[in-house]
């Protein structure tokens, strides 16, 4: 019997929605868009419910060895929305890692990533129109290649801000765009793999 045909989608995670198909508790879930996914269709490295924006679902069990447990690390971008003006020093901090203890007591130090202030968030992502800082905030890009212990907002309650919005708006190549908040998009698996930098199994 011939392979099922493998698929591709990546997804605009609106905010307030868990990144699965089913959970024991009463939240918003995948299976709530208006959207027929395939059997078998999961998501490939979460967002929590508060995150927003790019989730990547696909029926191809290898997908998140190949992308988050290999030893070659992939860059995944955050449009973060913080309270109050952010210092240059703190700025330089988030650069070249800040230090913060994870559940089993541990102090993590983060590897050294990209920040950029964003003064038109809007033109990276199309974004859903929802108060969540009052002024002033200052809006950050952050890329990173660990994504551990729900690595950004901890960035960010180490240098003393509070994390008011995080969308992912990339991870590698692979890109939001214009795609809105609640709608998915379905990728071929060339243009998939390719975007992503890694090799098709």
């Amino acid at each position: 019997m011939a392979a099922a045909h493998l698929r591709y989608f990546i997804l605009h995670k609106p905010f307030n929605m868990v990144s699965q198909f089913v959970s024991t508790h009463e939240v918003s879930l995948l299976g709530n868009l208006d959207f027929t996914f395939p059997e078998g269709t999961h998501a490939i490295g979460r967002l929590d419910n508060h995150s927003e924006g790019l989730l990547l679902l696909t029926t191809n069990k290898k997908v998140t060895r190949l992308l988050f447990l290999s030893d070659t690390p992939h860059k995944r971008t955050y449009l973060v929305q913080i309270n109050n003006k952010i210092s240059e020093e703190n700025l330089q901090r988030l650069r070249t890692g800040v230090s913060f203890k994870i559940k089993t007591g541990i102090i993590y130090t983060t590897a050294p990533c990209e920040v950029t202030i964003v003064e038109n968030p809007e033109a990276l992502c199309t974004m859903a129109d929802r108060l969540t800082a009052y002024l002033p905030y200052t809006w950050l890009l952050i890329t990173i290649t660990e994504g551990k212990y729900h690595q950004v907002r901890k960035m960010i309650g180490a240098i003393r801000h509070k994390c008011k919005r995080l969308i992912r708006v990339s991870i590698e190549d692979l890109a939001l765009g214009s795609l809105k908040p609640g709608h998915i998009k379905e990728v071929g698996e060339e243009e998939f793999f390719t975007k992503l930098h890694i090799d098709i199994p």
